[in-house]
């Protein structure tokens, strides 16, 4: 039996802060500063983890090693267990010759790469991170941007920096539901107080994604598309959340908002389309645009599109996929077949929970200071139930669909495992490393003494899930790790419980776009990784997380006092 301490370094807290950062410090800056690819820094910083759970923390080395087995498998399932079989659906339509064909009828929609950022990586993507998330809308909308003709480090960064807002509801809000399973503050108190945080962030983030693509003169000519795209979106998301359904929000809020997009675009268009290439060199082509947002002078690939549309028959199998994912988790999440699950190691569940299970992690004996077993050293392995089970459904379905015969549908799994195989690596890494710094005590360290910032912890508060997110690259993860710290310090700073709780979650997923396996699987997807993509595509991205960050830090802030309190 292990039993935590918090401040082993000469019995500070501030002095086993510092060591308990070394291995994230570690991590950031051989990815960051030495372009370490991401499986190779995580791989180190979880070494240099295991050295401080041991030398410092007092950890004996077989807890440290099995603590850290269980992080790796977690992050094999059920993370990347999603991760992988929606990318299997996916280049299931790109071998079909679908994926092209609702490539097409997304830039029928406007020939302006900045409208079109916006409505496949921020409205489609969210509509991807609802149904699966963990790092699939990132992959599959920044392949979608190269299509269109984005250059790959754009086209990475931007599938990056769109994956935010939606994040705190991802795979139909499996982030509140796991932090009301830690806390118990209630999912529907805890969804609809995310409710009304995350939604300002996607008044922003549409306006960042045109920057990005064209810089000022972006902002200038697109901003009422994005501020339609976000005000709508957000709106949407902020009532799902808090009057009709929080596992729904942002299924609700993606489909109106591109609905919003697509309708404003009848009646209003930028003044000049935006297009570049994957080669063009500095700036993109510019031209006067006519209403529709199609040019005056169009490329001749898109006035082919436009000439020669595709039959009804094929868009429609193009969109099938995705409405198959939808149908099948609606009907997964019906409380008559979803079921209950079972609450401890040894009960049972009902409807398609009646086969999941509850385990003690062998060989782990961890308590915390208080002598009670820490929650994550229990695994769930809810193998029907979970959300890549459910996609691996659905990619049966699409298999069916597309007519794509079994051999060929293997091969392609095959393909896609092999595709995945850094980010598979880099995923169990970085979770063994959390749960490293978890089980021996590093995480808490930090957190407490953050704690001890008093009142100043709600604007620290969204500090702790970003920081939890940029490790374990899951806002679930973070949740599970930091949500009952949460609580314990607003009890004892006299802060709301339920506001600090939900701050860590809406700042934690803006570390989502930093975190060293999106960073993975976003280069993976655009073909970076040859080319130490990670490291690059951590400095176009960290600087958007910190300026979002610092907005939801003063907005928590502010709703603990009486200013902002009408919020919550």
């Amino acid at each position: 039996m292990y039993k935590q301490v918090l401040d082993p370094v000469n019995g500070s807290l501030f002095y086993s802060a510092l060591v308990a950062a070394i291995p994230l410090v570690t991590l950031f800056v051989l990815l960051g500063g030495l372009r370490l690819r991401a499986w190779v820094a995580a791989l180190i910083a979880l070494a240099v983890s295991l050295v401080v759970a041991v030398a410092v923390y007092s950890m004996p080395v077989g807890q440290a090693l099995l603590a850290g087995s269980e992080g790796a498998a977690f992050g094999l399932f059920p993370i990347m267990w999603i991760v992988v079989n929606a990318i299997w659906i996916y280049n299931m339509t790109v071998r079909t010759g679908h994926f092209d064909v609702l490539r097409r009828s997304f830039s029928r929609v406007s020939d302006d790469q900045r409208i079109q950022a916006i409505i496949i990586a921020f409205c489609f993507g969210a509509l991807l991170e609802a149904l699966a998330g963990f790092g699939t809308p990132v992959a599959i909308t920044a392949v979608m941007l190269i299509a269109l003709g984005f250059k790959p480090i754009k086209a990475a960064t931007i599938a990056l920096v769109a994956n935010t807002a939606p994040v705190a509801f991802g795979a139909l809000a499996i982030p509140i539901i796991t932090l009301d399973k830690v806390t118990g503050l209630g999912v529907s108190h805890l969804g609809s107080t995310v409710g009304r945080q995350t939604p300002l962030l996607a008044l922003f983030v549409p306006l960042a994604l045109v920057f990005i693509v064209d810089g000022r003169r972006g902002l200038r000519q697109t901003w009422p598309a994005a501020l339609v795209c976000g005000v709508v979106f957000g709106l949407a998301q902020f009532a799902t959340s808090n009057f009709i359904s929080v596992p729904l929000a942002d299924i609700v809020a993606a489909l109106l908002a591109a609905l919003a997009l697509v309708g404003f675009l009848q009646i209003w268009h930028p003044a000049e389309s935006y297009t570049e290439g994957p080669d063009t060199e500095g700036g993109g082509r510019v031209v006067p645009a006519v209403a529709g947002g199609a040019t005056d002078t169009p490329s001749p690939e898109f006035a082919q599109r436009v000439e020669q549309p595709d039959p009804r028959a094929e868009v429609a199998r193009a969109y099938s996929p995705y409405l198959i994912i939808i149908a099948i988790f609606v009907l997964a999440n019906i409380p008559a077949i979803k079921g209950v699950a079972p609450l401890k190691p040894g009960e049972s569940g009902t409807g398609l929970n009646a086969v999941t299970k509850l385990f003690a992690w062998p060989g782990v004996h961890i308590v915390n200071g208080k002598g009670k077993p820490l929650t994550t050293i229990v695994f769930k392995f809810d193998w029907l139930i979970a959300a890549g089970t459910l996609l691996l459904i659905a990619g049966v379905l699409t298999a069916l669909v597309l007519r794509v015969t079994p051999g060929k549908a293997l091969r392609t799994y095959g393909a896609s495992l092999r595709q995945l195989a850094p980010a598979i690596l880099t995923v169990a890494l970085v979770l063994a490393l959390a749960f490293v710094m978890n089980g021996s005590g590093q995480t808490g360290t930090l957190g407490n003494w953050m704690a001890g910032a008093g009142a100043a912890f709600a604007f620290l508060s969204p500090i702790i899930g970003w920081l939890g997110v940029a490790v374990t690259g899951s806002d679930t993860s973070s949740n599970s790790l930091f949500g009952l710290l949460q609580v314990t310090a607003a009890h004892k700073a006299g802060l709301d419980p339920v506001l600090m709780a939900s701050g860590n979650s809406s700042g934690g997923v803006l570390g989502k776009m930093i975190s060293p396996q999106n960073l993975a699987i976003a280069a993976a997807a655009v073909g970076l990784t040859d080319r130490q993509g990670e490291g690059e595509l951590f400095r176009k991205v960290i600087g958007w997380s910190l300026l979002f960050l610092l907005v939801m830090c003063v907005l928590v802030y502010l709703q603990s006092t009486s200013l902002l309190s009408w919020m919550v």
